[in-house]
């Protein structure tokens, strides 16, 4: 699920700016960018993480400015002489003319100690973690509003299922003079005027009503519906347990598709309806990618 938090630390050392971003993921995945003096913070900073949140893409960005009263930078006397004497011995062996460049000697590793690069103390280091508990929190509120939106968006979708499945059972109950009415039809046209017994006809009819009968997944498909109803106002992480109703969902609809050929006009009506619900299918699956 999508979200987003900033927390920002204000200290005599300076200023700790602490941000979380999510996007949908199956696990928890993190993703740390942090200034090198902070780094030795990633394995308290994912313990904290962990701890609130359980699943999503992280990215955790922290920052840190020193006051205005840290120190300047400075280079390393010990290093810079190092680097000029082999320098010179190297010209000198191998002939080389020319002069050290002192902004490549800056440049190296190590040469220069700014506030940046010194340890933090141990404030700031407390400070970075509790404004990760903050974020956590602020975060975690962003996802619940955007998260309620969804199952709403949801609960209306599965009234819209409801809708289509009581349809469905009307259409279904009128089945059997359906059948009647098209073999009557039939036959005429075979037996050209031939009188059929009405009580053989009225068993074929019944034969083929019942082979295209969808009244089991009709229950089923309303029995599912309502499940998924209970798992969204029992909350918690339904993201996966709701994909695998929705598959069984869809599994249903497709069942009565395949059912309703031989109901003529009826049966278009029921198909029309069984792709409608198959359609509020896929959207509740597209909302439930982003729901825990």
């Amino acid at each position: 699920m999508t979200g987003f938090a900033r927390v920002t630390k204000q200290l005599p050392e300076g200023e700790v700016v602490f941000s979380l971003k999510s996007v949908n993921h199956r696990g928890l995945d993190m993703h740390f960018h942090v200034p090198s003096a902070m780094e030795e913070l990633e394995t308290d900073l994912r313990g904290v993480i962990k701890g609130g949140i359980a699943r999503g893409h992280l990215q955790v960005n922290i920052s840190f400015s020193r006051a205005a009263s840290a120190a300047p930078a400075q280079f390393n006397p010990e290093l810079l002489e190092a680097y000029l004497r082999a320098f010179r011995e190297a010209a000198e062996r191998h002939q080389i003319g020319g002069d050290p460049d002192l902004n490549a000697a800056l440049s190296l590793p190590g040469m220069l100690s700014g506030a940046a690069d010194r340890a933090i103390d141990d404030c700031v280091k407390e400070a970075v973690l509790e404004a990760a508990r903050e974020a956590i929190v602020a975060l975690n509120a962003f996802r619940e509003r955007e998260g309620a939106a969804t199952a709403a968006e949801i609960r209306q979708r599965a009234l819209s299922i409801y809708s289509l499945v009581d349809r469905m059972q009307e259409i279904r109950a009128g089945a059997v003079p359906a059948f009647q009415k098209r073999l009557r039809e039939k036959l005429a046209d075979l037996l050209q005027g031939t009188a059929v017994d009405p009580q053989r006809l009225a068993q074929e009819a019944a034969i083929l009503a019942d082979r295209s009968d969808i009244s089991e997944e009709l229950l089923r498909l309303r029995t599912h519906n309502e499940h998924l109803e209970q798992m969204l106002d029992k909350g918690g992480e339904v993201g996966k347990r709701l994909d695998f109703l929705l598959q069984e969902m869809n599994r249903e609809s497709n069942t009565v598709l395949s059912k309703t050929g031989g109901l003529g006009e009826l049966g278009l009506t029921i198909t029309d309806l069984a792709l409608a619900a198959k359609s509020e299918i896929d959207k509740i699956r597209e909302q439930s990618l982003n729901l825990e």
